[in-house]
């Protein structure tokens, strides 16, 4: 991960792709929690979602997860790599891991309790 993401509290990332683009997916902290991914369940494009609403499912060996919009937006794009082999986002080589792009024009108010990397880094470790 790098400078310019940003996560929630609920193991979220959201990345600014440019021109009101994000795309979001799940942390490596997430990931690992969760253990071995068997299913993805994403949004249709063109479906609309709230901050903190529930936008996709994940199925682990462990137990199943709820992922929330971290940002107001219209899903733009879905990862149908993943939708086909969700175990790939076990794999930590992998570089696709985001879920779903979405276009927003989301106000600071809704930014305002996302972490940078670092600070969730930080908190995930202590």
């Amino acid at each position: 991960m790098n400078d310019n993401v940003l996560c929630t509290k609920t193991h979220e990332y959201i990345m600014d792709k440019g021109g009101d683009i994000y795309e979001t997916g799940i942390t490596d902290y997430a990931i690992e929690q969760l253990g071995d991914i068997v299913f993805i369940e994403l949004p249709e494009t063109d479906a609309e979602f709230t901050k903190n609403e529930v936008f996709a499912t994940i199925e682990s060996v462990k137990a199943a997860s709820e992922i929330y919009m971290p940002i107001s937006g219209k899903i733009v794009e879905i990862n149908e790599e993943l939708v086909n082999s969700p175990e790939l986002l076990n794999d930590e080589g992998y570089e696709n891991k985001w879920l779903v792009k979405f276009q927003s024009t989301a106000d600071q108010v809704e930014f305002a309790d996302l972490l940078d990397y670092m600070d969730y880094k930080e908190e995930v470790e202590s």
